[in-house]
């Protein structure tokens, strides 16, 4: 059997298995604290349930246009005037099934065979792997403190080519949630138009910070395009729903891609993701962004009690990028021994970083403080064998 060689430029995503064996020892028996996937323990908002319920009863079950509900892309665009200040067309909002689909739509518009595609390393693994089923070369540029643990105004100069095309960064980021100011935004949006690129923004964390007010590049670059998602703030990880939001003159092939790639998003989340634009729901989704905000403070704590909390703390999203190079030069195989003998899932780094990840595990700290704080606990009678 044969089938396309860029599939095999797609590596496995390790923490699902981490995540399989979790749940079998959980199944077992053992009492398993997972901080290990991208979805805090935090229910659907109720105004959002009731919405989808209504939309069932309804029999709001049949295709919505490939770009999305209009009243959803207006409802977005609202968002980005009230909170950002960003003056965004409606149509200029593709509603797609989830991030993901953005993702897939900006990349086979934007990246092809023969050309280059920046961004972070770290960086999320699905970013490199979409630039490169499409059939571009993806240049991971090494980013640590001194850079923010971000793809800088600098680093852009410095690693452009004459066949890049695009650049990506991510702020809030995953896997190490920090963030680009506005000024640090600004420059790598001029340092990409001076170069006749195009960026590609992924806002997916956006609403999760917690030392710098949420931004958006909508307010700074019109040119610019942008990946979100109503998993992460919104809390609606399995309704499978984001957006994408392109320049103009994108907005036709892509809709053209949109209709031939996915048809249109999820129906019934469509209109669920209406209420999530309510004031009943945006004071529920900030009181939990206060909460993910006490937990990361109490993680480092506890790390700094180790010995190991990061020098430069995460300022969004709900990661912490934690370097366990005192311990192990083997991060998969430091995260598989913590959950056998402590029964603590995290996600070994390699997922994440071309370079230095045998030497960072990634924590999310999406479980309660007390389960944080028994999860340290945990961590530094492990450490105490090493």
């Amino acid at each position: 059997m044969s089938w396309n060689p860029r599939v095999d430029r797609v590596a496995p995503f390790r923490v699902m298995r981490l995540l399989e064996i979790a749940q079998a020892r959980e199944a077992a028996g053992h009492d398993v604290i997972h901080l290990e996937v991208g979805e805090p323990d935090f229910a659907t908002p109720e105004p959002v349930l009731a919405a989808g319920r209504q939309a069932l009863a309804d029999g709001q079950t049949r295709y919505t246009p490939a770009t999305g509900l209009p009243a959803l892309r207006e409802a977005i665009a609202r968002h980005y005037a009230e909170h950002f200040g960003a003056d965004v067309d409606p149509r200029r909002i593709l509603v797609t099934p989830g991030a993901s689909g953005a993702l897939l739509l900006a990349s086979q518009l934007l990246a092809g065979p023969g050309d280059r595609v920046l961004m972070a390393d770290p960086n999320y693994p699905c970013n490199r792997h979409f630039m490169a089923l499409a059939g571009a070369e993806v240049d991971a540029v090494p980013v640590g403190p001194e850079s923010g643990w971000q793809l800088d105004a600098a680093l852009v100069a410095r690693h452009w080519q004459d066949d890049t095309r695009l650049a990506m960064v991510a702020s809030p980021s995953n896997p190490t949630g920090h963030m680009l100011d506005k000024p640090r935004l600004e420059a790598v949006a001029e340092a990409v138009t001076l170069r006749g690129g195009e960026l590609l923004v992924d806002e997916i964390y956006q609403g999760l910070c917690y030392d710098l007010d949420p931004l958006s590049v909508a307010a700074i670059s019109p040119d610019a395009f942008v990946v979100n998602s109503f998993s992460k703030y919104f809390g609606m990880t399995g309704w499978r729903l984001g957006w994408l939001l392109a320049p103009e003159a994108a907005v036709e092939p892509l809709t053209r891609l949109a209709q031939n790639v996915f048809l249109a998003a999820p129906t019934p989340s469509q209109h669920a993701a209406l209420a999530a634009f309510t004031p009943e729901c945006r004071d529920i989704l900030e009181s939990r962004r206060a909460e993910l905000g006490r937990r990361r403070d109490a993680l480092l704590a506890g790390l700094a009690r180790l010995g190991l909390a990061p020098s430069l703390p995460p300022q969004g999203a709900f990661y912490l990028w934690l370097d366990i190079s005192r311990y192990s030069c083997d991060s998969q195989a430091f995260c598989q021994q913590l959950l056998e003998e402590e029964n603590v899932a995290i996600t070994p780094g390699v997922d994440f970083a071309l370079l230095g990840g045998e030497r960072h595990v990634r924590i999310a700290f999406t479980a309660g403080i007390s389960r944080l704080e028994e999860a340290v606990s945990r961590l530094e009678r492990f450490l105490t064998r090493r």
